[in-house]
């Protein structure tokens, strides 16, 4: 992963992990549910070229290029999707309301 997708992984996730700790009322407060999804969101991000099937939807960039639309796109996804999991596990085991 290069640093223009781990960059998009950390906000991406940060934002996933807000808008599920939101959703679901979670007592972790702003700074708590940011750091949860920057975690989860970063952490999907990196592993889900790995994934079987999901491999084909990271592309790597052409002739030399630094990055792609679709890999920024697929960054984003997986960040603020793995953001919000974990954020969403996490609040329900903390209790959340």
């Amino acid at each position: 992963m290069d640093i223009v997708g781990l960059a998009i992984g950390l906000l991406s996730g940060a934002a996933g992990g807000n808008v599920a700790g939101k959703a679901m009322n979670s007592g972790m407060g702003t700074l708590g549910r940011s750091i949860t999804g920057i975690v989860g969101g970063t952490g999907l991000a990196m592993l889900a070229p790995m994934i079987p099937g999901l491999g084909g939807l990271f592309p790597a960039p052409a002739d030399g290029a630094s990055f792609n639309i679709m890999s920024i796109v697929m960054n984003i996804v997986s960040g603020g999707v793995g953001g919000g999991i974990l954020t969403a596990i996490l609040g329900k085991v903390m209790g959340g309301k």
